[in-house]
């Protein structure tokens, strides 16, 4: 048997190809057999298909193996979900969970499946990743045999699909979330923007309506700890995500930025609040995140290279305070039942750090592809500035409303829709047995504005009305949704009439939304005794 760095098998195809290639789904299919044959703490399975009709690999790591989610929460370690090629233009993170696979099953890595249960998703945009082509982001630095598409099959951005949840990949990626509950979710990508001084940048949740709890732990302890093991331990500069923007163009879409600002003060802007992206819509279940954004204009060994090496020293800390982290999600799951949180934010403002800061501005140089002739950007390693600037990291609650204790609607075709989405995204419902009458806050709409420009094919729709107290009668089989569970947060979200990316945000209620009706979701504010079950759809 040759060794295993002389063994093709068990290499990816950026390392074969020196670089130069990304591996193809087959691939990626065939490394993760041959790492199965070499190891017995790798288990796998397809945790869904594609629109095209691909397995979506899912590699189940721990020492000793698990089979299970119920046995991987028996076994006390902290559950890690890393997943790649979300945007399969985007494939550093495909090639280093491959690499980091094997080094936890053969490599130096071995001793930390004693602490933590890894599951790894290496390619999820699986259908984007064979769409191959030299004329696939361009301007990035490599590799040279060209990259996917940032979409999958049906042109949806998976990162903008987790509460419509659209593509069957995002639902089965929930449906993965939903069985396997990890404690902490890492999202691997590469990115399109600013030219600055990191090798990587990163984010947390950024939606204040997630608990303070998780905010704080990864902002004052997680992510100062991981910065400071990628400096010391491998020389790599990394900081939290943005790109350079001017303070009156605050509020730019985050679908249209722009490079240039010329001639005004710069700033640094993190991007978007909204759990449409993945780790804000983590952070609304309760659960840690880290959004990994290895800087597009390094070349591609260095970006696959400060890839793995940042998702290693996120094992490394999750491994050291797994009982940390454990004990505290335990903690916010259990308030959250308790409704600790009075209100959640529906409107939010982001902010500034209170301080400026030194952001590491770069510099750039342009390279000749040499196949396509186009030009590509690459960083000029040494030269960078620190410049003292604002960051706009942060976002805050501008207007909040109070947390019910049920959301209420009838169960007829025109809702058929919202039970299917809040079932696939794992959310606690019931039905009344019998009719009831019950007190409700209901929300009448006095302004209902749709999106003049489209978006991964919906207009968005945005209400303005007022509340109301009514007492109505709803009939047997009235979907009941209680705030005592889990996932309130993101019960919340959804179900709001003005939320700026719930249901009705997405178009799926637009059939009962006209100027002077009453919105079809009702609120239950006070403790009442309901006659209801479990549901489930039959």
């Amino acid at each position: 048997m040759p060794t295993q760095a002389q063994d093709d098998a068990l290499k990816s195809r950026a390392e074969r190809s020196n670089y130069e290639e990304t591996s193809r789904y087959d691939d990626v299919m065939n490394f993760i057999a041959e790492l199965k044959k070499r190891t017995k703490v790798l288990r796998t399975e397809s945790f869904g298909k594609t629109e095209e009709g691909r397995d979506m690999p899912l590699m189940i790591m721990a020492n000793p193996p698990v089979a299970s989610p119920k046995a991987a929460h028996a076994s006390g370690k902290a559950v890690v979900f890393v997943q790649a090629n979300i945007h399969a233009g985007e494939v550093e993170g495909k090639e280093a969970m491959m690499h980091i696979a094997r080094r936890l099953a053969l490599g130096d890595l071995q001793s930390l499946l004693d602490k933590v249960v890894v599951l790894i998703a290496p390619i999820y945009n699986a259908d984007g990743n064979e769409k191959i082509s030299v004329n696939n982001r361009t301007a990035q630095y490599g590799p040279i045999g060209g990259v996917g598409t940032r979409e999958n099959a049906k042109r949806l951005d998976l990162n903008r699909d987790y509460m419509k949840m659209e593509a069957p990949e995002a639902r089965a990626l929930v449906g993965l979330f939903n069985r396997w509950n990890p404690h902490l979710i890492v999202d691997l990508h590469t990115t399109n923007g600013s030219y600055h001084g990191y090798h990587l940048t990163y984010a947390p949740m950024l939606n204040p309506n997630a608990d303070a709890r998780l905010i704080a732990f990864q902002r004052d302890k997680m992510l100062p700890a991981i910065t400071d093991a990628m400096l010391k331990t491998h020389k790599f500069r990394t900081y939290y995500y943005g790109n350079f923007t001017t303070k009156d163009a605050l509020n730019y879409e985050v679908e249209n930025f722009t490079q240039k600002q010329e001639g005004k003060e710069k700033i640094w802007r993190t991007f978007d609040h909204r759990p449409r992206f993945g780790n804000n819509y983590a952070g609304l279940r309760n659960r840690l995140t880290i959004l990994s954004e290895a800087y597009s204009y390094l070349d591609f060994r260095a970006r696959v290279a400060v890839t793995e090496a940042f998702v290693e020293e996120i094992f490394k800390y999750s491994a050291r305070y797994a009982k940390t982290i454990i004990a505290m999600l335990k903690r916010v799951d259990a308030d959250t039942v308790k409704r600790k949180h009075a209100e959640l934010g529906v409107e939010f403002d982001i902010k500034a750090l209170d301080q400026p800061v030194d952001i590491l501005v770069g510099e750039v140089e342009k390279k000749k592809h040499p196949t396509s002739g186009k030009m590509m950007t690459a960083m000029i390693e040494d030269k960078f500035t620190p410049t003292k600037m604002l960051d706009y990291g942060l976002f805050a609650a501008k207007r909040k409303t109070a947390l019910p204790r049920a959301y209420l609607f009838r169960n007829e075709p025109g809702t058929q829709t919202i039970l299917d989405k809040l079932k696939a995204h794992g959310i606690a419902m019931q039905e009344l047995t019998k009719p009831a009458k019950i007190e409700v806050e209901s929300f009448v709409l006095d302004k209902v504005t749709k999106a003049t420009r489209e978006f991964q094919g919906h207009r968005a729709i945005t209400l303005k009305g007022h509340t109301q107290i009514e007492t109505i009668e709803l009939p047997a089989g009235t979907i009941v949704i209680p705030t005592a569970q889990p996932l309130a947060k993101l019960v919340h979200y959804l179900l709001e009439a003005e939320s700026d990316d719930g249901l009705v945000a997405w178009n799926f209620l637009d059939a009962y939304l006209e100027n002077g009706k009453t919105y079809p979701i009702y609120k239950v504010m006070k403790d009442v005794k309901l006659a209801s079950r479990l549901f489930s759809a039959r």
